[in-house]
């Protein structure tokens, strides 16, 4: 967003999917629509702000062309032309007629001061239109975005956006577990091949200007069986090459694999909650580094936490017991970790391994 682009996201769920025969596609068109961001507008609903700002900056080009001295009809004439001129690239694309139709009704319902028509305007790009008979009563159309055509429309997005002033548009969608746990193969493979139809688009140019993440799980990605790699097409495409190692990053190939945060990494993510939270209750912590260092060898010592741990589970534990030490002034650090709740779990390491593993450890 800072950088001039237009931010969709949604998290994936069994009712949001990329595919589905009960509207799970288009819930998640709905989702990413809502929280559509930009720099200025950073926690979604920036649909509405966005057409407003595309049509100032119109008349403004317009007064910096023309001059400012236009008699009200001829500048009207000049910025619909203007409009006609900026919306007709998008004709070319798949529903783009329909698509351009739409958002030169929302300058006319601007420029009238027609709210309900605005507002028709805006659930119809939110995909809440539920039959074409609906969509063809209040606004005069024929279409309406659905399961199977909502990727097309965030395409035209991405292309719109551009010639309203903005960078681009990036697509986030997060939780691809989702798909790896639908039961039925066939629906499975659906979902797998729209993933397909995105990268392919992206890779081959009919999606310029847009940018897609998609985060999940290596299980959800690299099983054979059910993942994202029983799709042929698709695992051909983004495994990784021979020359590839876990030792190199490669921030450029399809799938980015995100490293475990180290004990140095954890360490510092404790010390600037420690920080945060003091500022957020308005003490003065106590915990020393060497406290701190403490808690990140309890947590990893903990059975499995070499292979198991994540930050999720460091942050809850930290969290908890800065409440503690915060409700309770009378207890002390030490007598808290010292208790059941907070003791060196057995572990497969040595103690040796263990202090072989913490022997780099640099704060």
């Amino acid at each position: 967003m800072d950088r001039g682009f237009v931010v969709i996201d949604a998290d994936l769920s069994p009712e949001r999917r990329l595919m589905g025969t009960k509207g799970q596609g288009l819930a998640t068109y709905k989702e990413l629509i809502q929280n559509m961001s930009t720099k200025t507008k950073p926690d979604g609903q920036a649909l509405p702000l966005i057409l407003e700002k595309w049509i100032s900056g119109i008349k403004t080009d317009v007064i910096n062309e023309e001059g400012e001295n236009l008699e009200e009809e001829e500048f009207s004439k000049i910025v619909k032309k203007k409009i006609f001129e900026n919306i007709s690239n998008l004709e070319g694309m798949v529903h783009g007629f329909d698509f351009a139709k739409v958002i030169n009704m929302y300058y006319e319902a601007y420029e009238n001061a027609d709210d309900e028509k605005k507002s028709n305007v805006l659930k119809w790009f939110r995909g809440e239109y539920q039959t074409k008979t609906e969509a063809k009563n209040e606004l005069g159309i024929n279409i309406i975005i659905t399961d199977d055509n909502w990727y097309e429309y965030v395409k035209l997005f991405s292309a719109f956006l551009v010639g309203a002033g903005y960078k681009g548009m990036l697509m986030l969608i997060d939780e691809l577990v989702n798909l790896y746990r639908i039961p039925t193969t066939v629906t499975r493979q659906y979902n797998y091949e729209k993933i397909l139809t995105m990268y392919n688009d992206t890779l081959q140019g009919k999606a310029k200007h847009l940018g897609i993440i998609m985060a999940g799980t290596p299980q959800c990605v690299e099983d054979t069986r059910k993942g994202i790699f029983s799709y042929d097409a698709l695992r051909s495409r983004l495994t990784d090459g021979k020359f590839a190692s876990e030792d190199t990053v490669n921030l450029l190939s399809p799938i980015i694999r995100l490293k475990r945060l180290t004990p140095d990494e954890m360490f510092i993510l404790v010390e600037r909650l420690r920080d945060i939270h003091s500022d957020l209750h308005d003490y003065k912590s106590e915990l020393t580094e060497d406290d701190l260092m403490t808690f990140i060898k309890i947590e990893y010592d903990r059975v499995g936490a070499n292979t198991n741990i994540t930050p999720r589970e460091i942050i809850r534990d930290f969290i908890e017991l800065l409440d503690i030490l915060f409700q309770n002034p009378d207890k002390k650090f030490k007598n808290i970790i010292e208790s059941n709740n907070f003791e060196f779990a057995s572990g497969d390491n040595t103690e040796e391994e263990e202090n072989k593993e913490f022997e780099d450890f640099e704060v």
